[in-house]
């Protein structure tokens, strides 16, 4: 989320800077314009309230087609240039009620109540929650019938499709940041936070109760802190589980939701506890990680899964095929992102890294034995027996055999290629691979 203030710094005097321009958002072609709660709460605000459906069909259309400009916003008044079809150019302004003092009054006690949101505001993000207690409390954020007043220079007496068109690119801009809101209700974020952490440092009782902590029993930081060495010391750290957790079964009585596949959700959440059990035991050893990509990680999610719409899903996810899929899977569980690597790149061994493999090579077999090679790239294959040795970016030698006219990973890789091409030369019987 693109907040425009640090919400984090917090100084003697509120920032007075009132007016924020946003430069003008991509055509919305073929996907919504709300993306977030926020977005479309104030859709769905604007629909109900606002406007006729002529107007909004009118301002859809318009917004769809990327007609609105850089947008403008200060408190009561959103400002855009938006074009129509034929390219002529409107100001157009939709006016939005502040808030008085007394509800703003109202909005921070309510902020300071709740620990929930206190916390949240002070990190910088504006949880939905609170807007709905303050319309409880009588205090609207979100537009209300007739709150949303156009000013428009083609002459409209009421809301035409620019002011429609600008109130659209509103819902993209609470996507992006939903502090927009209390701006356009009269308060930069950067002002209403100050006056946030001012009430809540002036009132400690009230944030410990918030909190559900007796204030009367609370310690001060520093002498928390300097009570360190006198304190019990914390228990250690559970150790890793032995397998990975098994995730909640679903209900069989619960009607199935729209666009979910409970076997495809239930692989899935299977999958992130074998990822998450892998990730701690990795982290506890000090192992480092690696970011995968959206491929390699369809490679990995495919390990185990057995043949039908999931496995499908994810050989088009991974770009591979069936096929390609299921070797891809045998280099995934031989070496993980490095064994994929090396299954899809083909690339020139040159100057040092060609040095270090030829001295490998030749350090590895007597003059007579050494298998006779044919290189290509980092590459080398023994074609009259079929299996080839390919050398990792990171100097190992990772064995392949030839299966059905495909190369395939035929074990974890090794510093030695003798010892590489020896298990390159073990038949499929002697390998321990299921595929997908």
């Amino acid at each position: 989320m693109n907040h425009y203030a640090d919400c984090t710094d917090f100084t003697d005097e509120p920032d007075r800077g009132l007016e924020r321009t946003f430069a003008a958002l991509p055509p919305a072609r073929g996907r919504g314009f709300a993306q977030t709660w926020w977005g479309r709460a104030w859709l769905g605000a604007l629909e109900e309230t606002a406007l006729d459906s002529a107007a909004v069909k009118a301002g859809r259309r318009l917004a769809r087609g990327g007609g609105v400009g850089a947008v403008t916003v200060r408190p009561g008044r959103v400002t855009a240039v938006v074009r129509d079809p034929r390219g002529s150019a409107h100001r157009a302004d939709v006016l939005v009620p502040e808030l008085s003092e007394e509800q703003w009054v109202g909005f921070l006690d309510l902020a300071v109540e709740q620990a929930g949101h206190l916390a949240a505001l002070l990190d910088g993000e504006l949880p939905s929650h609170l807007i709905e207690d303050a319309a409880i409390r009588g205090i609207e954020l979100l537009p209300g019938l007739g709150d949303l007043e156009p000013e428009c220079d083609c002459d409209a007496w009421d809301h035409c499709g620019h002011t429609a068109a600008l109130c659209h690119q509103v819902a993209g801009l609470l996507d992006e940041d939903p502090f927009v809101l209390l701006l356009m209700r009269g308060r930069a974020q950067s002002a209403f936070l100050h006056e946030l952490h001012l009430r809540s440092a002036a009132s400690p009782d009230e944030s410990a109760a918030a909190e559900g902590v007796d204030a009367a029993e609370s310690v001060d930081a520093a002498e928390a802190w300097a009570a360190a060495d006198i304190l019990p010391p914390l228990p250690a750290l559970p150790g890793l589980p032995e397998i990975p957790g098994e995730p909640p079964s679903f209900d069989a009585e619960t009607a199935p939701v729209p666009g979910i596949d409970p076997v495809a959700l239930r692989y899935l959440a299977a999958r992130t506890a074998v990822e998450a059990h892998r990730m701690l035991r990795q982290s506890l050893s000090g192992e480092p990680d690696t970011e995968l990509t959206a491929a390699q990680d369809a490679v990995r999610l495919a390990d185990g899964a057995a043949p039908g719409a999931v496995a499908d899903r994810l050989a088009e996810e991974a770009g591979r095929g069936r096929e390609g899929l299921a070797t891809a899977v045998r280099a995934w569980r031989v070496g993980g992102a490095a064994a994929l690597a090396v299954l899809d790149e083909e690339w020139q061994v040159e100057d040092v890294a060609l040095a270090r493999a030829r001295a490998a090579l030749e350090a590895a077999w007597e003059e007579d034995e050494q298998p006779s090679f044919r290189p290509v790239g980092n590459r080398w294959t023994v074609a009259a027996e079929g299996v080839q040795l390919r050398l990792g970016r990171e100097g190992r030698w990772w064995p392949y055999r030839e299966e059905g006219g495909r190369w395939v990973p035929a074990g974890g890789a090794d510093r030695d290629p003798a010892t590489a091409l020896a298990a390159a030369r073990l038949g499929p019987e002697d390998q321990s691979y299921a595929g997908t």
